[in-house]
C-alpha cells in the first residue's frame, strides 16, 4: 500500500512528459511569414488545375475552360480587426491579416495572415452563383466592378459594406456585398439579383473554402494530444475532423440543414456557414496537395422581373468563443479541447468570469485554483490527516521494518495490522493527486487551445501565461514549494522510494521549465495552498 502513493506520482510524471511533448510541438512549429504583397497584382494561384465550380445539387462538378481569364485587380479592406484583400476576379477574399494579432509578442509588425493567395501557402475562399441553366454566371472566375481600390471602416463608424457588381448582358445583375462589423471577425455575404430577363432564372449560390495542405511533423506522441490543424465540417449534430488521405481516397458528400465547413489551426480558423434554415450540399475533396471544402445552397427560381437575395456568412479570425457560438451553432467546437471538453469548457467558463472581475488572466487563474482547492477541501483534508497520522507513525515504522527486516511478507502484514489499529489509510494520500490529473491536463487545454488567453499578460516578467517562463523563475519557485510539500508528507518506507520521491520535484522543475506560465503559476498556487493545509493539519494532529 505505502508504494501506490509513489506509482502516482510517476504515472503522473509520465502524463507530465506526453503533455510537455505536445506542448513542445504546438509552439516550435516553424511560424508562417507573411507574403510580399504583389504589387497591387493578385499572386500566382495553385498548380494549375482545372477551375472546377460546384455542381448543383442534383449535378456533378462542372469544369469551366481555363483559356486566358481577365486579370483582377486586389482591393484592400480594412477595419479595426480585419485587414483584408479582395480580388475583383470572382469577387473574393484572398488574403486576410490580423492586426490585434501578431505571430509574436516581440514582433508586433508580423502579423498572423489567414488567407493567403500564394503558391505555397494557397488558402483562399471562392464564391458566387450557379446558372442551373449554364448560362454566364457570377461564379468565382466572373469579373466583378467595384468604385475604388480601398474601404476603411471610419473611426465612429460601426458597419461597412463593400459592394461590387456583375451584369450579364442579358439582363441579370448580381451586386455583391460584403458586411462588416466593428470589432467583429463575421462577415456577412449578400448576392442581390435583379432578373430583368423576359424569362425566370434558376439557380443557387455556393462557397468553397480551398487550402494548400502543409502537414505537421508528429513525434511518436498519439496526434489526438496535438493542436489539430487541418478541414472540418459540421452537419448540424456531429463534428467532424477531417483526415485529408481519407477524403484524397473518398471524397465525402452530403446534404443537411444548419451546417457549416471550415479550416482550423492552433487559435484561429476560416469558416463558411450558409443560411441555418436552409438546406445545402456539403462535399469535401482532397487533390494535388489542396483539399477544397464546398457548400452550395439550394436551386431557387427568380422569375422575371423579380429580384432576390442569397446570403452566407464568412468567418476568419481567432477562436473567440463568444463570436463563434453567435456566428453558428456548433462553431465553438473548433475550440479543440480533445476528450477532456466536459471539464475544460466549464473551467473556461469560470475562467472568463473571473478574468472578468478582475481584468487579468493571471489573477483569474489564482483565483480558479483557490475555487478548485475549496471544492477539493474535505478530500484534502482527509487525506491530509491520514498523512499526518503516517508521519507520526514513521518511528513505530522503522522499528518494524528493523524487526522483519528478512521477513517481507511479515513485515507488509504487520504494517497493515497497524494502520488498521491506528485508522491509517496510506493510499488516501493519492486521492488529491488522481483528483489533479485531470484538472491539471484540462487546464492545460484551456491554456493552449483558449485564443482568448494567447500572448496574455500577468505581472512582473510574466509577459505571455500562454508561454513558458522566458527566466525559468516560476518552476523553480513550483520545485521548492513541492520540496516543501514532501517534508511536510512521511518518507515512503523504502528507501530507494524515498529517493525517488525526493528527487521528484527537481523531476517535475524541469518538465514545467517548459510548461505554459499559466499552468505553472496554476500548479505553485496550489502547491502553496496545500502547504498551509497540510502544515495546519500536522500542527492539530501532533496537539
Amino acid at each position: 500500500m505505502e508504494n501506490q502513493r509513489l506509482f502516482v506520482w510517476i504515472a503522473f510524471a509520465a502524463v507530465a512528459w506526453l503533455t510537455w511533448q505536445a506542448w513542445v510541438q504546438d509552439y516550435h512549429q516553424p511560424p508562417v511569414t507573411q507574403q510580399p504583397d504583389a504589387g497591387g497584382q493578385p499572386a500566382a494561384e495553385a498548380p494549375a488545375t482545372p477551375a472546377d465550380v460546384p455542381g448543383l445539387p442534383d449535378q456533378e462538378a462542372v469544369a469551366i475552360p481555363q483559356g486566358d481569364p481577365d486579370q483582377g485587380r486586389l482591393v484592400s479592406i480594412k477595419t479595426d480587426v480585419l485587414n483584408l484583400k479582395l480580388d475583383t476576379q470572382g469577387g473574393d477574399l484572398v488574403s486576410a491579416l490580423l492586426p490585434e494579432y501578431p505571430v509574436k509578442k516581440d514582433r508586433p509588425d508580423l502579423l498572423v495572415q489567414l488567407l493567403n493567395p500564394s503558391v505555397g501557402n494557397y488558402y483562399v475562399f471562392r464564391s458566387g452563383l450557379r446558372d442551373a441553366a449554364g448560362g454566364a454566371e457570377p461564379n468565382h472566375q466572373a469579373t466583378f466592378t467595384i468604385e475604388g481600390d480601398a474601404f476603411t471602416l471610419a473611426d465612429g463608424q460601426d458597419v461597412l459594406e463593400v459592394p461590387m457588381t456583375w451584369r450579364s448582358g442579358d439582363g441579370l445583375t448580381v451586386r455583391k456585398i460584403y458586411r462588416l462589423t466593428r470589432g467583429r471577425y463575421d462577415i456577412g455575404l449578400r448576392y442581390e439579383l435583379a432578373n430583368e430577363r423576359a424569362d425566370s432564372w434558376n439557380g443557387a449560390s455556393y462557397v468553397q473554402l480551398r487550402r494548400r495542405h502543409v502537414p505537421l511533423e508528429r513525434s511518436m506522441v498519439d496526434v489526438d494530444t496535438y493542436s489539430y490543424r487541418g478541414p472540418v465540417l459540421y452537419d448540424g449534430e456531429k463534428y467532424e475532423k477531417l483526415d485529408v488521405e481519407d477524403l484524397a481516397a473518398e471524397p465525402i458528400s452530403m446534404t443537411t440543414t444548419g451546417g457549416w465547413l471550415a479550416s482550423i489551426q492552433h487559435h484561429f480558423l476560416a469558416a463558411a456557414v450558409p443560411p441555418t434554415d436552409r438546406p445545402a450540399a456539403y462535399r469535401a475533396t482532397f487533390k494535388d496537395g489542396i483539399y477544397t471544402l464546398t457548400a452550395i445552397g439550394e436551386v431557387r427560381t427568380i422569375g422575371a422581373g423579380e429580384t432576390a437575395i442569397f446570403e452566407e456568412t464568412l468567418f476568419v479570425g481567432p477562436k473567440l468563443q463568444e463570436q463563434l457560438e453567435e456566428t453558428a451553432p456548433g462553431l465553438k467546437l473548433t475550440v479543440d479541447y480533445g476528450f477532456l471538453t466536459i471539464i475544460s469548457q466549464p473551467l473556461f467558463w469560470v475562467l472568463e468570469k473571473l478574468h472578468g472581475l478582475t481584468g487579468n488572466w493571471g489573477w483569474a487563474i489564482i483565483l480558479l485554483t483557490i475555487l478548485i482547492k475549496l471544492v477539493f477541501y474535505k478530500l484534502s483534508e482527509t487525506s491530509g490527516k491520514s498523512m499526518a497520522k503516517m508521519r507520526k507513525l514513521q518511528p513505530r515504522i522503522k522499528a518494524l521494518q528493523e524487526r522483519f527486516q528478512d521477513d517481507r511478507q511479515a513485515l507488509s502484514q504487520a504494517m497493515m495490522d497497524m494502520y488498521k489499529r491506528e485508522k491509517v489509510n496510506p493510499a488516501s494520500g493519492c486521492l488529491p493527486i488522481l483528483v489533479q490529473m485531470p484538472v491539471f491536463l484540462a487546464l492545460y487545454w484551456v491554456l493552449l487551445e483558449s485564443v482568448e488567453m494567447r500572448q496574455a499578460p500577468f505581472m512582473l516578467w510574466i509577459n505571455d501565461l500562454s508561454s513558458r517562463d522566458p527566466y525559468f523563475i516560476l518552476p523553480l519557485m513550483m520545485g521548492i514549494t513541492m520540496f516543501i510539500q514532501q517534508k511536510l508528507n512521511p518518507a515512503p518506507p523504502d528507501p530507494v522510494q524515498a529517493k525517488v520521491m525526493m528527487a521528484l520535484p527537481i523531476v517535475f522543475t524541469v518538465f514545467f521549465a517548459f510548461f505554459p506560465a499559466g499552468l505553472v503559476l496554476y500548479w505553485f498556487v496550489n502547491n502553496l495552498l496545500s502547504i498551509a493545509q497540510q502544515w495546519r493539519i500536522n500542527k492539530v494532529i501532533d496537539a
